[in-house]
């Protein structure tokens, strides 16, 4: 495929190192900061979209007006995500979206998920989320962070929302912190009065992030429509 990169950062050029890899070509490349216009995707097969908040929206629909597949793993930006899903509909488009490409994620999220849904049935269990990143993260708390919440309120009747950094009824509250080059940890604390349930996942390294990120660019291309992690893993 040939490749364009919008957004050039670290998870960028690691992307672009497994594209390589893996036979593909690299057209055009953005850093961050830069919004991409027409004329840069003359000749594009394919379109990551791995900006900042304020440029996605805009850079995903440029590709979609060139009739661009785009893979996007930006957060902070997900008010727009109607308009996207809507263009997917309308117009026969192919967009990819994930809060988290790792595959180690993504099956952690679908044991959460299912663990929320079993403990939803019997003696009430609080719900704790904390998340870790480095220093330079931007977005509070992660977009992977949101997604497990957004999971257990899914299935569990008593979780309505989630907070950040407080409580409240029928509320689950999430913890951010920003130190260091930690690539990522999320931990989900189960807590009755009678026992503790704790699963964490730790990223070891971007490579992981970057990699799902490639298969779900092989796994769009030809097919219209809007997808995630759980059509790439065949995860009900």
């Amino acid at each position: 495929m040939r490749i364009a990169l919008l957004g050039y950062g670290k998870m960028g050029k690691t992307i672009e190192e497994i594209l390589i890899k893996r036979g593909h070509q690299i057209v055009f490349k953005a850093d961050s900061s830069r919004q991409a216009k027409s004329e840069n995707l003359i000749n594009v097969d394919l379109a990551f979209e791995f900006s900042r908040p304020e440029a996605a929206f805009h850079n995903i629909s440029i590709c979609f007006d060139q009739r661009i597949p785009v893979v996007s793993g930006t957060t902070g930006w997900q008010d727009r995500m109607l308009d996207i899903k809507t263009r997917c509909t309308d117009e026969g488009q192919a967009f990819f979206y994930a809060s988290n490409f790792s595959i180690g994620v993504n099956v952690f999220f679908a044991i959460n998920k299912k663990l929320a849904e079993m403990l939803n049935n019997y003696c009430k269990f609080d719900v704790k989320i904390a998340e870790i990143h480095h220093a330079n993260k931007l977005d509070e708390p992660s977009g992977t962070a949101i997604s497990i919440a957004n999971d257990i309120i899914s299935v569990h009747r008593h979780y309505t929302s989630w907070t950040l950094n407080g409580e409240g009824e029928k509320t689950i509250p999430v913890t951010s912190t920003r130190k260091g080059t930690i690539t990522g940890i999320h931990t989900v604390n189960y807590e009755s009065k009678n026992d503790i349930i704790e699963i964490k996942h730790e990223s070891k390294n971007r490579e992981g992030f970057a990699l799902g990120a490639v298969l779900a660019s092989e796994f769009l291309l030809g097919k219209t429509g809007y997808f995630g992690m759980n059509d790439l893993l065949k995860i009900n």
